[in-house]
């Protein structure tokens, strides 16, 4: 049985203390991840984050909703810092608590550190991330989840991987894709899950 609260607590980072762990690891040459080559990938998100950080605004009809829920939740996110799908998306997870600080407290934790809770929250058997857990305000019950992608572009990536199993091609890829989409239907996929919370 996972305790959310005991992990959102004791273990949950804001987010600038998860992307300045992200930042730190990378200059001792390390990644959140166990292995080396998570190293190339984790630098390429660090620009990925910081990209989207500066670029990306939430549409109007994702803070309209945002802005007219009337409960208060905590919002735990599962990532790592090598993760490609998570650089495209958490930055979106912090501006929506940015825009409503009143209605939502948001923290990170990582996935290989979290084994049994990222197990509770497969994607088709897989510990795919990101992952977003909203959580009720004290934290003891779930009352959505989302992630690690897009459905979208979850649909398109079974397409591509028909053609190619090699990850630098997936990679372009997938990140083109993002590139394109300036996060507009993550934002919109979260705007219905954010809907469905008070219905």
């Amino acid at each position: 049985m996972v305790n959310y609260i005991e992990i959102f607590n004791e273990q949950g980072m804001d987010y600038h203390t998860y992307r300045t762990l992200v930042d730190q690891l990378l200059l001792e040459g390390k990644a959140t991840g166990d292995v080396t080559y998570d190293l190339h990938y984790t630098k390429m998100n660090v620009q990925r984050m910081t990209r989207v950080d500066k670029t990306a605004t939430l549409n109007s009809d994702l803070l309209e909703t945002i802005h007219h829920l009337k409960g208060k939740y905590k919002l735990l996110v599962i990532t790592e810092g090598w993760c490609g799908d998570a650089a495209q998306i958490v930055p979106v997870f912090n501006k929506i608590a940015l825009a409503s600080p009143d209605k939502f407290e948001l923290k990170f934790v990582l996935r290989d550190q979290n084994l049994p809770l990222i197990d509770a929250h497969l994607t088709n058997g897989g510990r795919a991330i990101p992952v977003l857990i909203v959580l009720n305000e004290s934290g003891d019950q779930v009352l959505a989840t989302w992630g690690p992608r897009p459905h979208i572009l979850q649909e398109l990536l079974k397409e591509w991987r028909k053609e190619t199993t090699e990850m630098p091609v997936l990679a372009e890829k997938l990140h083109g894709w993002y590139a394109k989409d300036k996060t507009q239907h993550t934002q919109a996929a979260l705007n219905v899950l954010f809907t469905a919370l008070e219905k």
